[in-house]
């Protein structure tokens, strides 16, 4: 095994017990009797753990070893899951359980995703690291909506498979080559700020974008299944998983071109990744008023590789952008930003009181729309920056 999928295992192991809950939803509303808002506040409130778990788990790998950090947090996500297949039927454990799961995705992503660079070729981190974690995203949801649908214990076993994954993943960490010489003398909370957060293109290119990358997931199989339950007939979870396998699929192809887009035009796909999620969105909001699962696929396929184009174009800016010593601090603030995405389930299902999904949906196409001319604009504006002045690869 070569070096760099040792680190791109835990991304992968993460990423299918992180999103391996987007199918579930539908369980959870049908035999667990949960509202759409509490199944969306089960979905979002994991990002509660996971902010501090970013934020911190990049400086504090850069300060104590990578292995050090990220070890711990990927056998943490054990229990983690155990948690969760023993709360089927409890809001408290759901709540704790995803709330601590997203303490260890957000370390294993800021710590993990830098180690696969630092392991990695010239130009080879954001591509391997953003594949592995889209792979994760998709194969977790397709396996445990299949598990849910067809298997005994649905609302037990997918968690005991990831249980069972991620034990040789946290076995292989263990002869990751370490790439950082721990126990730097300079304080904790100098190794909290991240400088780079105030270059040009991470507020031009990065921060309008970046809460897209999983806000236009979350479209794609948090909210299309629910605007389907009036049709789906029983067959809602797998419809949910049908969504999100088209949506991570898309996800995964889409990051080959986008990386084709960023090697001739780095200021490029960003701008082609909002319009994939824009015209998504668009088209989600007509699947909802029809309602129509075929259209509902043709938007999970373009909100998917919006996400691809947005989520590698992040990465790799953030890369150009940071010297070595804040790559780790800015991949956890771009992961964090990524994140708040996935607040947007609960937000337009509490907003359903006031209005329809269809509605709802043409309001956020709106708001990418103009998170897209920002970025446009923004690309004018860096551009003689970066002619004159390249960013730090």
């Amino acid at each position: 095994m070569k070096p760099w999928m040792r680190p791109a295992a835990v991304l992968f192991g993460v990423g299918y017990g992180a999103n391996q809950f987007s199918p579930l939803m539908v369980m959870y509303r049908e035999q667990g009797h949960y509202s759409a808002t509490v199944v969306a506040a089960f979905f979002g409130v994991y990002v509660l753990g996971l902010a501090p778990g970013l934020l911190v788990g990049g400086p504090a790998s850069d300060r104590w070893g990578r292995r050090r950090v990220l070890l711990p947090a990927t056998a943490a996500s054990i229990p983690a899951s155990a948690v969760l297949a023993l709360g089927a039927f409890s809001e408290v454990l759901l709540f704790a359980g995803r709330l601590l799961f997203g303490v260890c995705v957000g370390v294993a992503m800021a710590v993990a995703t830098t180690w696969v660079k630092e392991l990695s070729g010239p130009g080879q981190g954001a591509r391997r690291a953003a594949l592995a974690l889209t792979a994760g995203f998709g194969l977790g949801p397709l396996v445990a909506g299949l598990l849910a649908q067809f298997a005994p214990l649905p609302m037990e076993l997918p968690y005991l498979v990831h249980i069972v994954l991620t034990v040789p993943v946290t076995w292989w960490l263990l002869a990751a080559p370490e790439t950082v010489e721990p126990g730097r003398s300079r304080s904790w909370l100098k190794d909290l700020r991240v400088p780079a957060v105030a270059h040009p293109r991470f507020v031009w290119l990065v921060l309008p974008a970046a809460p897209w990358v999983f806000g236009a997931a979350a479209l794609a199989y948090a909210v299309l299944p629910t605007t389907l339950d009036g049709i789906t007939e029983g067959w809602g979870l797998l419809v949910a998983t049908l969504l999100t396998a088209v949506a991570l699929g898309c996800g995964v192809l889409a990051q080959s071109a986008a990386r084709l887009v960023d090697a001739r035009s780095p200021l490029a796909a960003t701008r082609v990744g909002l319009a994939l999620v824009v015209a998504g969105t668009l088209v989600a909001a007509l699947a909802a008023g029809l309602p129509s699962v075929p259209a509902a696929v043709v938007a999970a396929a373009l909100l998917g590789a919006g996400y691809g184009f947005v989520l590698l174009s992040g990465l790799q800016e953030v890369q150009r952008i940071a010297a070595p010593e804040h790559l780790a601090g800015l991949t956890a603030v771009f992961y964090s930003l990524t994140y708040v995405g996935f607040l947007l389930p609960m937000l337009l299902s509490a907003l359903t009181g006031v209005t329809g999904y269809p509605v709802l949906l043409l309001v956020v196409a709106a708001v990418q729309a103009v998170c897209l001319g920002l970025v446009w604009v923004g690309a004018r504006r860096v551009a003689p920056v970066a002619a004159e002045q390249p960013a730090v690869a």
